[in-house]
């Protein structure tokens, strides 16, 4: 369990630099390929950080060959706990703000500016973080663990789609996040994890149902 723990934090921590480097400023980071390694400058992608983790759990499960969809539900489950205290830390060093607004909860970042924005941090703590858990407790109380794979999709999908509806609220960098026609890369980055979770969603089910078909073959022939 230790070497897991270690393995997705470096994993994390890892393809959350890389992924900043690559989604976000690759020209820049090619120009300067020394600064790669400054963390404290520049920040790190929750995408990026989410493909290493997958990547270091699937190599933990690779190397002492247990499940890799049931070490990624496990995981998925308490995801969202870590998500909620980032986003309430981002909203406390006045990180990802909103945009600006006039609705009576409007908040004033007065590091960013003094117009009133959206406490989008704040939004994406209770989307992100505790609707998602209650949505992946439900579905481990339910049994979904039994399925394989249900977790850690509906997990990714949970995101992906909470994910884009903030973006409308969360104010895009212009230069490193602002795309055309509205969007922002972190919905163009959220689009394939709806995608991929739809896919695993589906395919729980589909490999639940050919186990359970397999198993009552197997009791027919016995009979």
């Amino acid at each position: 369990m230790t070497d897991l723990v270690l393995y997705s934090m470096l994993g994390t921590l890892i393809g959350g630099r890389l992924g900043q480097v690559m989604f976000y400023e690759p020209s820049y980071y090619a120009a300067h390929p020394l600064e790669i390694l400054e963390t404290w400058r520049g920040g790190m992608s929750f995408h990026g950080g989410l493909i290493g983790a997958l990547l270091a759990i699937w190599y933990f499960s690779h190397r002492f060959k247990i499940s890799f969809l049931t070490i990624g539900d496990i995981f998925a489950i308490v995801a969202p706990v870590t998500i909620f205290f980032v986003r309430i830390g981002n909203f406390i060093n006045e990180e990802l703000w909103g945009r600006p607004t006039n609705v009576p909860w409007a908040v004033v970042f007065p590091d960013v500016d003094a117009q009133p924005r959206h406490p989008s941090q704040l939004y994406e703590a209770g989307s992100e973080g505790l609707l998602l858990l209650v949505v992946l407790a439900v579905i481990a109380w339910k049994g979904g663990l039994k399925r394989p794979g249900l977790a850690m999709g509906a997990g990714i999908l949970g995101y992906g789609l909470a994910r884009i509806a903030m973006e409308f609220f969360r104010e895009p960098d212009p230069e490193l996040e602002q795309l055309a026609h509205g969007l922002t890369m972190g919905m163009v980055l959220s689009i394939p994890m709806v995608l991929g979770g739809v896919a695993l969603v589906i395919y729980s089910f589909w490999a639940a149902h050919r186990q359970g078909a397999l198993k009552s073959s197997a009791r027919d022939c016995l009979d």
